[in-house]
């Protein structure tokens, strides 16, 4: 399973950003598709996530400014990132939970898209 990424890049305080994210391989199912972020000298962490179902949960410093969405025909995840701080600044990670009956469950990672909040 592949995921590639697109839409990070560099945007002023309090602007926005689309990320999204494509899944592509040979998986008959994806349960869950997200997004991490990991700042220089962090670990990586949850920023959203949403479920096959449409059920989504956030982290807390983004719930009221981030929105994760997904098509499911298209296996693609996105990201609507509004009212950007520069602390969103981070490298995103694209992440999937993909089920084929070869390996079961798996874990995915896309490379990493980054995003810089700056004025």
């Amino acid at each position: 399973v592949q995921l590639q990424a697109f839409g990070g890049g560099l945007v002023q305080p309090g602007g926005s950003l689309r990320l999204s994210c494509a899944a592509s391989g040979s998986f008959a199912s994806i349960s869950v598709m997200g997004w991490y972020q990991q700042a220089p000298g962090n670990q990586r962490e949850l920023v959203a996530r949403i479920f096959s179902d449409g059920i989504a949960d956030y982290a807390d410093p983004v719930k009221d400014r981030f929105s994760i969405s997904r098509d499911n025909a298209k296996n693609t995840v996105y990201l609507q990132m509004n009212s950007l701080k520069p602390e969103d600044t981070a490298v995103y990670y694209c992440n999937a939970v993909a089920y084929s009956r070869t390996l079961g469950d798996e874990n995915y990672w896309g490379k990493g898209t980054l995003v810089t909040v700056s004025s």
